[in-house]
């Protein structure tokens, strides 16, 4: 059995916001492997904790990453996944050569 969800409050709102996302590299490339994917988690632990967003589970495979995320519901899904798409993509391109060849991340 699933324990029951914590709702948060503010002035005058209670709510619950989780979007799940899934993440796919251009052609399925198994490119998510070893320091890559370290990276990219500590990325998103990072980026979640400066917009107060909290990540409740978080899978990254060789070739497509898991994201179940609650968020405040100021914050639209695009906003969301244009925060960790664009941080990360830009980030790891940087700091791997590697993934330069790749048309998109």
């Amino acid at each position: 059995m699933l324990p029951l969800p914590e709702y948060k409050t503010h002035n005058h709102v209670k709510l619950l916001l989780n979007y799940h996302f899934v993440f796919i590299p251009k052609r399925r490339k198994k490119v998510l492997v070893g320091s890559i994917a370290t990276r990219l988690r500590e990325l998103f632990l990072a980026l979640s904790t400066e917009k107060g967003w909290d990540i409740l589970a978080l899978e990254v495979a060789s070739d497509h990453v898991h994201l179940f995320v609650a968020v405040n519901p100021m914050d639209t899904p695009a906003l969301v996944v244009k925060a960790f798409k664009g941080r990360s993509s830009h980030h790891l391109r940087a700091e791997f050569p590697e993934l330069k060849k790749l048309p998109s991340l």
